[in-house]
């Protein structure tokens, strides 16, 4: 748990400190008076000024917030904020006393900031780590989980090697997944080299979708690539270039079976059956038992391999990595609204929903595989905060652009009476899927 901490700190801090810097910057840029900058909300703990401006990291690391003057029927969040700022005297700088696309501007700017980053981010990763391209085509099904729309999938032949998603011709592992990706739902033909093609329909609901992309796994031998010291694998006698025969008596054809196998053994021991050059070698290795990552509360085996994975790496250059992180970041958005949607429609379970504890667990995960997949992470949770920030719900982004509609639509603005009495439902809103989504995590913990 401990070794989560430090993550979950620096993603929070880092896209709630983008998100925020986005509202003052905006407000600055229309000469708005900001009297704090706050990281984390409530009582504030330290800070400095600088001229007009309170910088202040508060007791609360559940958010932050810029306090602009004048920008009546703000007070719903003022206990979070930490009580509000004194009464002050009407001014041209008023938040309220900007022009209607001035206020938009700087309502919207947070969320503007998150999504840029997000490209940026996207766009880094490819710029500097060039593109891992894996050249397999040969795939495998895994049926065992396969929603029904998706039963076709099951007909499909060991190692058959797919030519075309949709007659979106394909040549690597990298275009197939991004073709089933942006295939969307519905039906979707595969074709192949060495087998008869095969339809299927792809789920609307996420969860289900996610299950299909996920039985849907290239060739990979069952060979191992990388055994990191200090865990048990290396404790056993495994060594890289080993090749897995059997497991639990049970023969072994890929390495999918063999890390379900590894899986399935958390704490308990797992004989194997091994080949070492022309040498045929027996051993019990013992999968360390850890918490399935993210949501899961199920207790599953590792130990600490990877598989002789043969890939490609090609440079990326400045336009074409900008490009990725701006396709990237716009299908990312669209799986988040549709799961948003989903949820609210009753196709997704509100058990999914995570709190803190979710985020430090997969910030854990993500950090403890390298910095890249971490910036990645970094890039889909800030998706996450620009989206979740649009839901119109008072004192959320989103309930304030709302509010501008409203004013832009018959002309004048909602009273101030009005928009407290909507800030004070939309936090009891924000309060109530807070204590929603920690009650799921509890629950996780304890496993119900």
């Amino acid at each position: 748990m401990l070794e989560a901490i430090l993550p979950t700190i620096v993603l929070l801090s880092v896209l709630i400190l983008i998100h925020e810097l986005g509202h003052f910057v905006a407000a600055k840029s229309v000469d708005i008076e900001v009297h704090r900058f706050s990281l984390g909300m409530g009582p504030r703990v330290l800070g400095f000024r600088v001229g007009e401006t309170e910088f202040v990291l508060s007791a609360l690391p559940i958010g932050g917030y810029v306090s602009m003057a004048g920008m009546a029927g703000d007070e719903g969040a003022s206990a979070l904020e930490g009580g509000g700022d004194a009464p002050h005297e009407p001014s041209p700088r008023d938040f309220d006393a900007k022009p209607l696309w001035a206020r938009v501007w700087v309502v919207s700017a947070g969320v503007l900031m998150n999504l840029l980053f997000a490209v940026l981010v996207f766009a880094l990763i490819p710029l500097f780590y060039g593109e891992r391209i894996d050249p397999t085509r040969e795939i495998v099904v895994d049926t065992r989980a396969l929603p029904a729309a998706a039963a076709p999938l099951a007909q499909v032949p060991f190692g058959a090697e797919i030519t075309t998603v949709n007659e979106r011709p394909v040549a690597t592992w990298n275009e197939v997944t991004r073709a089933l990706i942006e295939a969307g739902t519905g039906a979707i033909t595969l074709q192949f080299a060495d087998a008869p093609a095969v339809t299927f329909r792809m789920p609307v609901q996420d969860s289900l979708r996610a299950a299909v992309l996920g039985a849907i796994r290239p060739v990979y031998e069952p060979v191992l690539g990388q055994v990191r010291s200090g865990e048990a694998a290396a404790a056993a006698g495994l060594l890289p270039g080993d090749r897995i025969v059997a497991a639990a008596g049970e023969p072994i054809r890929t390495w999918w079976e063999f890390q379900d196998a590894i899986r399935a053994h958390p704490g308990v021991p797992l004989p194997l059956e091994v080949e070492r050059g022309a040498e045929r070698v027996s051993l019990t290795v013992t999968p360390s038992a850890e918490r399935e990552p993210g949501l899961g509360v199920e207790r599953i085996g590792r130990l600490g391999v990877a598989p002789d994975v043969q890939v490609i790496h090609r440079s990326v250059g400045p336009g074409e990595a900008m490009q990725r992180g701006v396709q990237d970041t716009w299908q990312y958005s669209r799986t988040i609204v549709a799961f948003l949607g989903n949820l609210f429609t009753g196709q997704e379970s509100p058990r999914q929903v995570g709190s803190v504890i979710t985020i430090g667990q997969l910030s854990g995960e993500f950090a403890r595989a390298g910095l890249q997949p971490f910036l990645w992470f970094m890039a889909v949770f800030s998706i996450n905060l620009a989206v979740l920030n649009l839901l119109p719900i008072p004192i959320l982004d989103g309930g304030h652009l709302m509010f501008m509609a409203i004013e832009a639509v018959r002309g004048r603005p909602l009273s101030v009476e009005q928009r407290v009495r909507f800030s004070h439902v939309g936090l009891i809103i924000v309060v109530g899927i807070m204590v929603w989504a920690l009650t799921n995590d509890v629950l996780r913990v304890f496993g119900i």
